[in-house]
């Protein structure tokens, strides 16, 4: 019995990891959102995020987690970002440090602005997890679009992301749970 419960379990994990693996989510396309918020940490999400802005599929840009001694200057002039869009329509949240820092930053945002609906820009192999810690930090009636950044993750950052995904799933278990 016991051996059968470990085998079901071990089973379950590589079946889980083997579609986490190649079932990476994608770029979400033209669809417009009133704004669309990058979480920090890899090349490539903050330009992503800019290039949606200047398509007009997002009215504002928020970026998350970006590192306290960036100055909005710095970021303009890195990201080549014109003035008048940055005072416009481009936010930076220093406060993140971590990707549940992230949603928690990014859920305050919203809530402070008439913001319905979000473009979660991150990578594809990031995206699962952090689409999972905004879901649940932000209400409910907010829209969430996925687009992903796509990559070439190596296995072991696609190892240890599928294990930090269940990890907060079962934490989201665990929790109603208690309730």
């Amino acid at each position: 019995m016991i051996v059968r419960s470990v085998a079901s379990v071990v089973l379950l994990w590589m079946l889980g990891f083997l579609w986490f693996v190649v079932s990476l989510p994608g770029e979400a396309g033209p669809v417009k959102t009133d704004a669309v918020v990058v979480a920090t940490g890899g090349a490539g999400r903050i330009k992503h995020g800019l290039a949606v802005l200047a398509s007009g599929r997002a009215q504002a840009l928020f970026v998350s987690g970006v590192d306290p001694d960036v100055t909005n200057e710095q970021f303009a002039e890195q990201f080549e970002v014109p003035r008048r869009q940055m005072q416009c329509c481009v936010t930076l949240g220093y406060e993140a440090k971590d990707t549940h820092g992230n949603a928690a930053e990014i859920a305050r945002w919203i809530a402070e602005g008439d913001v319905r609906s979000v473009r979660l820009v991150t990578h594809d192999w990031h995206m699962r997890r952090t689409a999972l810690e905004l879901d649940r930090a932000v209400p409910d009636d907010i829209y969430i679009l996925r687009d992903a950044v796509p990559s070439q993750p190596g296995m072991p950052t696609l190892f240890l992301e599928y294990h930090k995904l269940v990890a907060i799933w079962a934490r989201g278990l665990f929790d109603r749970w208690l309730r």
